[in-house]
């Protein structure tokens, strides 16, 4: 069996409860919730698969989770400790490969063609990682191997808790394997492109690959329609990222009571972009993709996306960007938002950006305007220079930090 590239997804089985259930035998077998207690408006982490018998599972809101499961043990996220088991894992990690691209604390794809002839095959590789794993951490990932990041990943998903798949590289068995598979493994493939999918008929990827391309088109527009066209054949060119540099820079705020006034989610999404801008001047990069995340009051999550002509690391492109998707992509249908963010994607460092023969003044003396304001702030805070507009009653969060306020880099 030749594999012309070995990836391997590999994904902790609920590892903050695992991480909590380790450090305290006595909750083993038990169903036990990591996230905000119930009495906040927190959101569920990670549930022990005892808890998840009852419904309950990550980004449930807690009171919700509470409902399901009376009888769960709450406890609330210990970070560090989290960090500290996940460099452990780490560590394994880099025992197999240097090619290492991490997506969280629980999770990363592993590039491990370089070490097919140090190891063997990949699927030996896969399951020394396992009980590595196990026997220096005490703790199960689940893991799955494949000749791309998509396959690995859904690999990994298929089997757990404990799972452990792999999908032989040759092309006809790839078709085989996710033939029979539901449209919704499908990256890209949410709950209401799946109810449309079913519409006509197509509930399977092996549906989606025997596709007339023109009437996926017709149905979904183009990107989409190719992009899932070339999933369901198992394609898929991405390469594992190892550089230091993040893929998206994000900024997100849980609030307190729901909001319904569109002035005041414009104003949070300022606040939003003046952070996200910040961290993308502090780290030199601009973006050239901006997203626009909201939660709505019952947890429906949407995103939307869009391309900036002109790349950028100032606040007023990103928040004109998210007030437009805002404004113009997004039926809220009365109902409040409890959480909005803003993602800067497309990533450009220095000389990647292709420059505009004629500068943009306007834009050189914000910019300059901007790193002043960074410099002022490091120096006496962050509250020392802010937008008029934001102290305009804008909602404070009364949740945990873990809860209200989110700032990732992915």
């Amino acid at each position: 069996m030749t594999w012309p590239r070995a990836i391997a997804h590999c994904d902790l089985d609920q590892f903050y409860a695992a991480v909590e259930i380790l450090d305290f035998p006595e909750l083993k077998g038990k169903p036990v919730i990591v996230g905000g207690l119930p009495g906040s408006r927190g959101v569920v982490c990670t549930a022990s698969y005892e808890a998840r018998q009852f419904g309950v599972h990550s980004a449930m809101a807690s009171s919700q989770a509470a409902k399901l499961c009376p009888q769960g043990i709450w406890r609330k996220p210990r970070m560090e400790r989290y960090v500290e088991k996940s460099r452990e894992v780490r560590a394994v990690f880099e025992g197999y490969t240097d090619q290492i691209e991490p997506l969280s604390l629980d999770e990363a794809f592993l590039d491990l063609t370089g070490s097919l002839k140090l190891f063997g095959p990949p699927e030996k590789i896969g399951l020394l990682i396992k009980d590595e794993v196990f026997a220096k951490t005490s703790l199960v990932v689940s893991v799955g191997v494949a000749v791309n990041k998509f396959l690995a990943k859904l690999a990994s998903d298929l089997k757990k808790p404990n799972g452990f798949v792999v999908v032989p590289p040759e092309p006809d068995l790839v078709i085989k394997f996710l033939e029979p598979l539901p449209v919704s493994r499908l990256w890209g493939a949410g709950p209401k492109t799946c109810e449309h999918l079913k519409k006509y008929g197509l509930h399977t990827i092996g549906d989606i690959a025997r596709s007339d391309p023109a009437f996926l088109t017709r149905r979904l527009g183009q990107q989409l329609a190719d992009h899932l066209l070339s999933l369901s054949k198992g394609l898929d060119n991405r390469e594992v990222e190892t550089g230091d540099r993040p893929r998206s820079i994000s900024h997100e705020d849980t609030f307190a009571e729901d909001l319904f006034n569109r002035a005041a989610m414009e104003r949070e999404l300022l606040a939003c972009a003046d952070e996200v801008a910040a961290r993308l001047r502090a780290k030199n990069l601009r973006c050239q993709g901006v997203t626009l995340k909201v939660r709505m009051a019952d947890l429906t999550r949407l995103t939307r996306s869009l391309l900036l002509e002109d790349p950028t690391d100032l606040t007023g492109p990103l928040h004109s960007a998210a007030v437009q998707m805002l404004r113009t992509r997004l039926d809220l249908q009365g109902q409040g938002v409890r959480l909005l963010g803003i993602a800067a994607t497309h990533l450009l460092a220095p000389g990647e950006a292709t420059e505009s023969l004629f500068p943009d003044e306007g834009a050189t003396r914000a910019r300059r305007a901007a790193q002043a304001i960074d410099r002022l702030r490091e120096r006496f805070g962050d509250d020392a220079v802010t937008f008029g507009r934001l102290l305009e009653g804008r909602q404070r969060n009364t949740g945990t930090p873990d809860d209200s306020r989110r700032l990732t880099e992915e």
